[in-house]
């Protein structure tokens, strides 16, 4: 039985054995760990100090939404022109659909460009998974949504103690309410590990698994087509690759939707570090 084969070159995606059909007398080289691990473009793994290709995708994926823009607002004009107007378009749909709705015109005007940038910066990172060459999603490596969600963390807890104070703040993270009697210190225990610890794993997690899960399948049925090409398995291979068109359709749709999530909690997190508690 042959093994899956992980590439040593750091642009393969799919790493399996190209030589590899049914009926050959090999395994199916299912999809695993290994594909989403990827050698140095330049640097040393044993030294942590590398350069590789999600490093390359996250780099330019924030050129490509930074040139976006400039190109878009460089020489705005009042009667916009096509790039203006989808740039517009995107970035009211941030504001006005996530933002206002949630803190509200007065309150969130300050945190729109913070919220745009989060919502293209994630939505460009999950793109990747079905651009040609590309073909991965930068967020199904966990380092990613951890980096972005520990930016709304911070920003979270300063907002929560700077509007409240050390004590405000503290009943503020505990769900503190006097009214609750002797559940009172279990509530606040459980609202303080929900709110500190809980939510904010969550909020990484959230992201990177639904993309982790959404890259596995697309692998595991684009390297199922592949396999499944020899002999009478050609009209299971034709299933198989109907499949990938259609979880390519349904992934377009949950690189969009978890965009909107990520920034929607993210938005609900300030909304309630700027909430006055009762």
């Amino acid at each position: 039985m042959k093994e899956p084969a992980v590439s040593a070159d750091p642009t393969q995606v799919l790493a399996f054995e190209t030589d590899c059909h049914i009926f050959d007398g090999c395994g199916f080289p299912g999809p695993g760990l290994h594909s989403f691990l990827f050698e140095p473009i330049f640097g040393d793994a044993d030294s942590n100090i590398y350069f590789n290709k999600t490093m390359l995708l996250a780099l330019l994926g924030t050129v490509i939404i930074v040139g976006f823009f400039w190109a878009a607002f460089r020489k705005p004009k009042v009667v916009p022109g096509k790039l203006q107007m989808v740039a517009e378009a995107g970035y009211d749909f941030v504001r006005r659909g996530i933002v206002y709705e949630t803190l509200g015109k007065r309150e969130g005007e300050k945190y729109v460009p913070l919220m745009v940038s989060l919502f293209f910066f994630v939505w460009m990172m999950n793109l990747w998974s079905i651009i040609p060459l590309a073909q991965f999603p930068v967020t199904s490596i966990i380092a990613y949504p951890a980096a972005l969600a520990l930016i709304v963390y911070v920003l979270w807890m300063s907002l929560t103690f700077k509007k409240h104070g050390f004590v405000g703040g503290f009943k503020n993270l505990t769900g503190y309410d006097k009214s609750l009697g002797p559940v009172l210190p279990l509530i606040m225990v459980i609202e303080f590990f929900s709110n500190v610890l809980v939510r904010p794993f969550t909020h990484a997690v959230r992201l990177f698994a639904n993309m982790f899960a959404g890259h596995t399948l697309l692998l595991l049925f684009t390297i199922a087509s592949w396999y499944l090409l020899n002999g009478i398995g050609i009209a299971y291979a034709g299933v198989s690759f109907v499949m990938v068109i259609v979880m390519t359709a349904f992934e377009l749709f949950i690189q969009a939707v978890q965009a909107y999530v990520f920034v929607l909690l993210a938005c609900t997190f300030v909304q309630g570090a700027l909430a006055e508690h009762h």
